[in-house]
């Protein structure tokens, strides 16, 4: 948490009306989404004008969240995003370690004569003016109330607020299953709870989806390679299937976590052709204490968190599968004695 020094600043800093952008990373998922609109919300309530601009878009089963049809994408008008940004006082980086995580707005913030706020829980952290940064906590959403318990500001929470933030941990924890999960993650479920968010509306609005992800997880769960050896489950799809099937963004969100339901499994990961540029985007799951984060980051240009994280490789999908079961050799020890 920022420190009583840094609080002190920030509730003198928000006692004045400011222009406030706020920026998750690109392609945002519910806790990055969630947690931006969540404090876009309240900030709203302070009297500050607020803009959430997205790099790019977001899935469609997130867009029933309250304003998010007001969230800017900046690759759809890329010169709207850098009036915004030359206006701001306060950026709000959510959700990311680094601003390269947010592709073409990364100059834009680093440009910014702005004050930089950064709340994240992913590793190895970027500082700036402030940084509230903790990788123990599993969504960016349960820093966002800790955030507004600090500044005392949660008179100022409604149903909507709530229900973004709640959404935002709701993802980012696997429904509540991760290892990540503390106890202190139920206690601020509870608080938004009592703030309004009803958990069988959000579960409902979360749960719907189009025709398109229904067909593609009929083809992804075909295309299941099975490692008992390496307690490892590796799904792929490739250009083909997704266009064919009419693949829209959000359409294999959460996919991945299919092959940690397998017995024994203890690593899964869903490799996917870029439908538009010529690379491969990985996502890799774990249980138990397997660091897919460190995996990421030493073979496929990425990185997350021990139990979740994502990566690239500038390949083809046959010569990505390759080179990833090539690699698995020299896991095979700690993926066997991993404890589930």
């Amino acid at each position: 948490m920022f420190s009583p020094d840094e609080i002190f600043e920030l509730k003198s800093l928000f006692k004045i009306e400011k222009n406030i952008v706020i920026v998750p990373h690109k392609n945002p998922d519910g806790d990055a989404i969630g947690s931006c609109l969540g404090l876009s919300l309240i900030l709203k309530k302070l009297g500050h004008d607020v803009q959430i601009i997205s790099p790019n878009d977001f899935p469609k089963f997130l867009k029933w969240m309250p304003e998010a049809k007001k969230i800017f994408n900046a690759e759809f008008n890329p010169k709207g995003a850098e009036i915004a940004f030359s206006n701001a006082d306060i950026i709000f980086m959510l959700d990311f370690n680094e601003p390269s995580r947010t592709d073409q707005l990364e100059k834009l913030i680093r440009n910014s004569d702005a004050i930089k706020i950064l709340i994240d829980h992913h590793q190895n952290p970027e500082f700036f003016d402030f940084t509230y940064t903790d990788s123990d906590i599993p969504a960016t959403c349960q820093m966002i109330w800790h955030f507004i318990e600090k500044m005392n500001w949660e008179d100022l929470t409604d149903a909507n607020i709530a229900t973004c933030l709640y959404t935002g941990i709701l993802t980012d924890t696997g429904n509540f299953r991760y290892s990540s999960v503390k106890p202190s993650t139920h206690q601020v479920a509870a608080h938004l709870l009592n703030q309004g968010a009803e958990p069988f509306r959000i579960h409902d609005a979360m749960d719907s989806f189009g025709e398109s992800r229904l067909k593609l997880l009929s083809v992804f769960l075909q295309n299941l390679q099975y490692f008992p050896e390496y307690r490892t489950a590796i799904f792929t799809l490739t250009r083909e299937e997704l266009l064919e099937n009419g693949f829209q963004k959000g359409d294999t969100d959460a996919f991945v976590n299919y092959g940690l339901g397998l017995e024994n499994v203890v690593f899964s990961v869903f490799m996917a052709d870029d439908t538009q540029h010529d690379f491969v985007k990985l996502s890799f799951r774990s249980k138990g204490d397997f660091n897919t984060s460190e995996f990421a980051n030493k073979h496929f240009n990425g990185g997350g968190h021990i139990n979740a994280s994502g990566g690239r490789f500038d390949d083809n999908l046959e010569n990505t599968v390759k080179e990833f079961v090539n690699l698995l050799p020299q896991y095979e020890e700690k993926l066997q004695n991993t404890v589930i």
